[in-house]
C-alpha cells in the first residue's frame, strides 16, 4: 500500500529532525522545509498528502502563508504547530482552513491521532467518486457501481441535487455505500473546493458528539484544556456529512435543528454565538419514523433533513447488480494483490447471487478481496469462498438465504402457537406476538453477551439509548452491567 507523504515546515531544524524520525518511525513518507517560499515552491512540485506547518516562520506570518496555501490547493490538508501561549492564534488560523493544530511540546500519541484524522479528511476531499452502469466503464478509482433501475434512480437524483444547497438524507442499511453516495453529492456541488469532513455520529461517545461538532471553551468538561473548533466551524462553506444521525441524541438534534434553520450554535460552555455557512448531508441505517414515535428523534429535525431523500437499496434487491459489482471488485484487488484472476465460476456466481448478503455491498467487497487473495488460478472457484465452500459440502443450499429461512421458522412456530389464541379475537394478536418476540429476543441477546448492554446493542443493531429504552419497557433493567 502506498505510503502517505507529509510536508513539515518549521525553521528550527531540531524540529524538523525529531518530527522527521517519528513520523518516518510511524511508517510516513516525510519532506521538509523552513520558510512559507520554500513551502509554496516545494508544492508545485510535490503533492504531500498533509502539512504541519509552525505558525511563527521567518519570512511570512504562519496566517498568511496558510491563506496563500489554501487558495492555491484547497484540499490540502493543513495542520499547524504552535508554542504553548499562542492558542489562540492556532484557533483563528483553524477558522481560515487548517485542520487541526498541535502545540509544542508534541505528545506522541495525541500527533498519531491526529495526523490520521487529518490524511483522512484529505482523503475524503481529494479522491474521487463515480458512478458507473456498465461494465465497459469500469475504471479504477471509487465507484458506486449497479446498472438496476433503482440505481439509476440514485444517479439521476446525485444529478439534480449535487448543486443545490439542499440538504440531503441518504437512507440505507450498512454497507449499501451512503458515504460513497455523500461523496458524490460533494464533489458535484459548488462547495467542491472548500472542506468535506465526515463525522461517525454512532463511533463518537455522547459526551464528546457535541463538542466535536461544535466544539467548547477551556473548562467546560473535565479534559477540557484548550478551546477547540468543533467540525461545524472548521467546515465553514463546504460540506459536512453526519453518519448515522439516527443516533445521536436528543439534545445534539436540537442543536443539529438549530444550525438548519438559523445556521449558528454555540460551542460547548460558550455563551458567543458562531453563524456558520455549511451544507449538512445526513445518513441513517434506522427507520426515523419509527425513532420518533419512540421518542428517539426529532420529528422537526426528520423533516429538516429529508429535503431530499435518497434510498439506497440492500444488495439482496438488486441481485442484478452483483455481477457487475463482483467484476469491479476483482479487478480491484487484482492490482491491489498483484494477481491476474479473470472472472468468477458459473457456480460460485449462482451462490453470489442467492446469498442474501446482510452486509451488503461492503460484505460482498470483503468476500470476493479474500477469494482474490485465496485464489492461485485465473479463476475463482468455490474453494476461494469460505462462506460458501463450507456449506456446499454439508449439501445445505438453503442456508444461503437465511431471512427466508427465518421467515419459514416463524411461520411454523406461529401456526401452533397461534391457532388457540384468544388475540385472534380481540384484535390484541399484532402487539402481543411483537411485544413477546421482541423481549425475548433482547434478553437472549442479553444473555449470549453476559448482560453487557454495549455489546448487545451492537449484536442487535441498534444503539443503547434504544436497546435501555426498550429494556425498561418490558422490565429488564434490573439487571445492570
Amino acid at each position: 500500500m502506498e505510503k502517505s507523504e507529509i510536508l513539515i515546515v518549521d525553521d528550527s531544524q531540531t524540529i524538523l529532525t525529531l518530527m522527521k524520525e517519528f513520523l518516518e518511525g510511524e511508517g510516513y513518507d516525510t519532506i521538509t522545509a523552513k520558510s512559507a517560499q520554500d513551502t509554496l515552491s516545494l508544492l508545485d512540485k510535490e503533492k504531500p498528502d498533509l502539512v504541519i506547518m509552525d505558525i511563527k516562520l521567518p519570512d511570512m506570518d504562519g496566517l498568511d502563508a496558510l491563506i496563500e496555501l489554501k487558495n492555491r490547493y484547497p484540499k490540502l490538508s493543513v495542520m499547524m504547530m504552535t508554542a504553548y501561549g499562542t492558542t489562540q492564534t492556532a484557533i483563528e488560523a483553524m477558522k481560515r482552513g487548517a485542520y487541526d493544530y498541535i502545540t509544542k511540546p508534541f505528545k506522541n500519541e495525541e500527533l498519531k491521532i491526529l495526523i490520521k484524522k487529518a490524511l483522512e479528511a484529505g482523503k475524503l476531499m481529494k479522491e474521487s467518486v463515480s458512478y458507473q452502469a456498465k461494465k465497459d466503464q469500469l475504471t479504477e478509482g471509487l465507484c458506486i457501481i449497479g446498472n438496476s433501475p433503482q440505481m439509476l434512480e440514485v444517479y439521476k437524483t446525485i444529478g439534480k441535487v449535487a448543486d443545490s444547497n439542499a440538504t440531503v438524507l441518504i437512507r440505507g442499511e450498512s454497507g449499501t455505500g451512503k458515504e460513497l453516495v455523500a461523496r458524490a453529492i460533494y464533489q458535484n456541488s459548488s462547495r467542491k473546493d472548500k472542506a468535506f469532513l465526515a463525522v461517525n455520529c454512532a463511533a463518537i461517545p455522547e459526551s464528546l458528539l457535541e463538542s466535536e461538532l461544535f466544539g467548547h471553551e477551556k473548562g467546560a468538561f473535565t479534559g477540557a484544556i484548550n478551546k477547540r473548533i468543533g467540525k461545524f466551524q472548521q467546515c465553514e462553506g463546504g460540506t459536512i456529512f453526519l453518519d448515522e444521525i439516527g443516533d445521536m441524541s436528543l439534545s445534539t438534534q436540537t442543536k443539529i435543528l438549530r444550525v438548519l434553520q438559523e445556521h449558528t450554535f454555540e460551542a460547548v460552555g460558550s455563551e458567543n454565538t458562531v453563524k456558520v455557512d455549511v451544507r449538512v448531508i445526513a445518513s441513517t441505517n434506522k427507520d426515523l419514523t419509527k425513532a420518533i414515535e419512540a421518542k428517539e428523534f426529532r420529528e422537526d429535525l426528520y423533516y429538516r433533513l429529508k429535503v431530499v431523500t435518497i434510498y439506497l437499496p440492500p444488495l439482496r434487491e438488486k441481485p442484478e447488480d452483483i455481477p457487475l459489482l463482483v467484476d469491479y471488485f476483482v479487478q480491484k484487488f487484482n492490482r491491489e494483490s498483484d494477481k491476474k484472476v479473470k472472472k468468477v465460476s458459473p457456480e460460485v456466481m449462482r451462490h453470489l447471487k442467492n446469498y442474501s448478503w446482510p452486509g451488503n455491498v461492503r460484505e460482498l467487497e470483503n468476500t470476493i478481496q479474500t477469494a482474490v487473495i485465496m485464489s492461485k488460478k485465473d479463476v475463482l472457484l468455490l474453494d476461494n469462498f469460505p462462506l460458501f465452500a463450507a456449506k456446499s459440502q454439508a449439501r445445505e443450499p438453503e442456508l444461503l438465504q437465511p431471512v427466508t429461512n427465518y421467515e419459514r421458522l416463524f411461520k411454523d412456530m406461529l401456526k401452533s402457537i397461534l391457532k388457540d389464541s384468544p388475540d385472534l379475537k380481540n384484535g390484541a394478536l399484532y402487539n402481543s406476538v411483537w411485544s413477546g418476540f421482541e423481549k425475548a429476543l433482547i434478553e437472549t441477546a442479553l444473555d449470549e453477551t453476559g448482560r453487557s448492554q454495549t455489546r448487545t446493542a451492537k449484536v442487535l443493531g441498534i444503539s443503547r439509548n434504544t436497546l435501555r429504552t426498550r429494556m425498561k419497557s418490558y422490565g429488564l433493567l434490573g439487571n445492570k452491567t
